[in-house]
């Protein structure tokens, strides 16, 4: 035999004769693996059989690669220790590439993987547990591949053999591109499952399993879709479902029988058989609903092919699995229902099969890949508040909540108890969960920024009462304060403002902190900070705070009159400036203070600016509300403004918040001015008949019924004359008009005193424009209205004018 050298072999030819076939490997390089963290080495081989006397006789050249998986790799590995081994156990690679591998890995290392916080796009074959249905002791070569398709051709166990040995061969990702161009073998996979499937569980499951490995690459996709698997999977999972169904019945059949003859030893035997038999069943059965769905999962990545999925009913299909007790099923369920969620349609069929009820009973659970793509599912399902409501009525406030101490759960079962506590029927339920506690730890244990997922919730429960006297438990208020002005938090400051607007003990609290707001906002600080510290400081109405000693002290007056001004900042601060006016307005020396520095005049140029702006128009002639209430104030509106104009014609404003306050400033100063109280008076009286006497212009009347308003001709007796010179109108059988359409001169008399009602035609109707004028028994305690009972924002919506 002749020598072999290192790079050749001995083989045999025809007649015997030796042959010497040398093998190169040529023009390796490097790249980094698209998804994993790997290398990829992609090399030329170049195969040349030579002869006796040494010449080349046959040449052939194959592109390969190779793929070095790295799982050692991690945010802590030397990147250059890696390099020197990968290169040394590595001989494709020379020594001189070491630096590009140092740098490939160094890139690996550093490039975000989807897979750490998030589930993978392609679910693969290592990502489950390997199929345990079928055991064989061969393993199986790719060179053997034509025999075991072969065996396809045969009975159900040589079927069973021959495609478990393919799968051997799929699962390792170098062979499927030498499986894919070998059509014979995919081409009687597909056949035997489309033709088998309903005769062995064992059989379908292992098909599907191999084409579950295709499916797990993009690019092969089409190959899978070619032979119709995808369909063929949604059948056979519908098939099983049936079955389990008739399983389950036949089962309780049995069971009812052991039960009503307990003492019959055949019936309970019978049962516990039939109960053997269908747990081994059930095992089987999952393990092939497992990988079916594992590979539409795959497929699902194209949304087209997704809806033809949904068409078919997929989604009541998963909510229906969503029962079984398999982790590993249920995990790729949930999984396919977070993906499908993101739609509305599948979302409304979730809701439809009480989707939101099974998820719940999978939280909390001990797996924990389960357990944060259930939250995940919840979260894409909170955003419809009519699933937020099935959450709560399904115990999902408390069960969220003892996940705030698992750090890995935290911050999405935050954004669900966020969503839920949009809601103001469900904010007074965190108190009973031991929520709040767990939310405060968390403020106080912040060092630098606060995620905003834990203070937007806590802005939420802070405008609760009942959370915010739980916040504001022993130096509760204290640190939150100290925090939002140390560290001009506005979100923290936001939060304040909302545990500032409840009355009670909660209120009182804040009495220690009013000079470090009202400090805050004279320092030039970021106007979203002044505007929430002026926000907290309207909110306090109580009467032991001294408004004046602080208006003098800080000399808040100039910085509030001078923020009046149009233009002379945001909308908001100057809004909230506003507020905060009406405020501080509810002390008689602060609204004289106020109105010697000139507020009134700047609040009507204000009103004139922002006349379209229902919420600005609505919080100033609140507080000329305030200011009528004061002697001094109310002779400078009354004498020296032009208040009561503008009130009287706001009186008819489109917006029922501006009505009403309106309505009640004019009522004091009716009270306290005659002149502007006839004035009042009248102008609503016109108004009243103007409405009136429109409708009856523009109603359609008929003829038959309304014959008087006619002539003989048809033609109307108001003809083309304005219907408010039609004195005749206004006759009535009392008198009050009389015939020459003067008004009798005790009329606004009689007005005034309430005496309308002995005559026939006002009496009717004095009570719905006839306000009353007197002054109200208790002074408003908040900017949002003018009776304690009755806030003007409670329903407030913008109208235009």
């Amino acid at each position: 035999m002749p020598p072999c050298g290192p790079l050749g072999r001995i083989i045999q030819g025809p007649n015997f004769i030796h042959h010497l076939a040398a093998w190169r490997v040529k023009g390796c390089s490097l790249d980094v693996h698209p998804t994993e963290r790997a290398l990829v080495v992609h090399y030329e081989v170049e195969a040349t059989v030579v002869g006796e006397l040494g010449e080349p006789m046959i040449g052939e050249r194959k592109e390969c690669q190779k793929i070095i998986r790295l799982k050692s790799l991690n945010a802590s590995t030397d990147t250059s220790s890696l390099a020197k081994k990968v290169v040394e156990e590595c001989r494709l690679i020379h020594p001189s590439k070491l630096r590009e591998v140092e740098q490939l890995l160094f890139y690996l290392q550093n490039r975000q993987q989807s897979n750490d916080n998030q589930e993978k796009k392609h679910l693969s074959p290592c990502d489950f547990a390997p199929y345990a249905g079928v055991e064989l002791d061969e393993e199986a070569s790719i060179n053997s591949i034509d025999e075991y398709v072969e065996l396809l051709y045969e009975g159900i166990q040589e079927k069973i053999r021959g495609a478990t040995l393919i799968l051997q061969l799929a699962h390792n990702p170098d062979n499927l591109e030498e499986l894919i161009q070998n059509e014979a073998a995919l081409g009687a996979l597909a056949r035997v499952l489309r033709e088998d499937w309903k005769q062995s569980v064992d059989l379908a499951t292992t098909i599907i399993y191999v084409f579950f490995c295709f499916s797990s690459y993009t690019q092969f996709h089409g190959l899978v879709t070619h032979f119709k698997i995808g369909a063929l999977c949604m059948n056979i999972i519908e098939h099983e479902l049936k079955r389990f169904d008739l399983w389950q019945e036949e089962l309780q059949k049995k069971k009812k029988s052991h039960e009503e003859f307990s003492d019959n030893q055949n019936l309970k035997k019978e049962h516990e058989k039939s109960f053997r038999k269908y747990q081994h069943l059930l095992v089987k059965q999952e393990q092939l609903l497992r990988v079916s769905l594992c590979l539409l999962l795959n497929l699902a990545e194209d949304t087209r092919t997704e809806l033809k999925m949904r068409n078919k009913n997929l989604v009541h299909m998963l909510v229906k699995i969503m029962d079984r007790e398999d982790k590993e099923l249920l995990l790729v369920v949930v999984s396919f229902l977070k993906k499908l969620s993101i739609f509305l349609e599948n979302k409304n069929d979730m809701a439809e099969m009480c989707a939101v009820e099974k998820l719940a009973r999978l939280v909390p659970c001990e797996d924990e890949e389960l357990l944060s793509t259930t939250i995940r599912l919840l979260l894409n399902l909170s955003f419809d508040t009519s699933l937020c409501s099935q959450m709560v009525q399904a115990g999902l406030i408390g069960k969220l909540s003892s996940l705030l101490a698992d750090e890995a759960q935290r911050q999405l079962s935050m954004c669900i108890l966020y969503h839920i506590s949009m809601d103001d029927r469900y904010k007074s339920m965190f108190v009973d969960a031991d929520c709040i506690p767990q939310l405060m730890k968390m403020v106080y244990d912040c060092v630098d920024q606060m995620d905003v997922e834990l203070i937007s919730l806590c802005i939420n429960l802070a405008a609760n009462k009942s959370n915010a006297q739980v916040i504001c438990e022993g130096n509760g208020l204290k640190m939150l304060m100290k925090r939002a002005l140390n560290m001009k938090d506005v979100l923290v400051m936001k939060m304040i403002r909302n545990l500032s607007q409840h009355n009670g003990p909660t209120k009182s609290l804040f009495l220690d902190h009013v000079g470090d707001l009202t400090a805050k906002i004279r320092e030039e600080e970021a106007e979203e900070f002044v505007i929430e510290c002026l926000g907290t400081l309207a909110n306090l109405t109580f009467p032991d705070l001294d408004w004046a000693l602080i208006l003098k002290e800080f000399s808040l007056v100039p910085y509030l009159k001078d923020k009046l001004k149009p233009g002379s900042a945001e909308d908001d601060l100057i809004l909230e400036v506003v507020v905060m006016i009406g405020t501080v307005s509810m002390d008689d020396s602060c609204a004289a203070m106020l109105a010697k520095a000139g507020i009134i005049p700047a609040l009507i140029e204000l009103l004139n600016a922002r006349q379209q702006d229902d919420e600005f128009v609505c919080q100033i002639v609140y507080v000329f509300y305030q200011m009528v209430f004061h002697d001094v104030t109310r002779d400078v509106i009354i004498k020296d403004t032009q208040v009561p104009v503008y009130l009287i014609d706001l009186m008819h404003d489109s917006n029922a918040e501006i009505r009403k306050v309106c309505d009640n400033t004019l009522d004091i100063i009716a009270e306290y001015d005659e002149e502007w109280g006839k004035k009042i008076q009248t102008e609503k009286f016109r108004w009243y008949n103007s409405q009136w006497l429109e409708m009856v212009e523009n109603r359609q009347i008929d003829e038959a019924e309304d014959s008087f308003m006619y002539g003989e001709g048809g033609d109307s007796f108001i003809s083309n004359r304005d219907i408010l010179e039609r004195l005749d109108l206004f006759y009535t059988a009392d008198g009050i008009i009389s015939v020459d359409g003067t008004i009798s001169p005790d009329f606004y008399t009689d007005f005034q005193n309430g005496e309308l009602e002995q005559t026939g035609y006002m009496s009717s109707v004095s009570d719905q424009f006839v306000p009353s004028a007197q002054m109200p028994a208790d002074r408003p305690v908040s900017a949002y209205g003018s009776r304690p009972d009755k806030p003007y924002f409670c329903s407030y919506t913008t109208a235009s004018r």
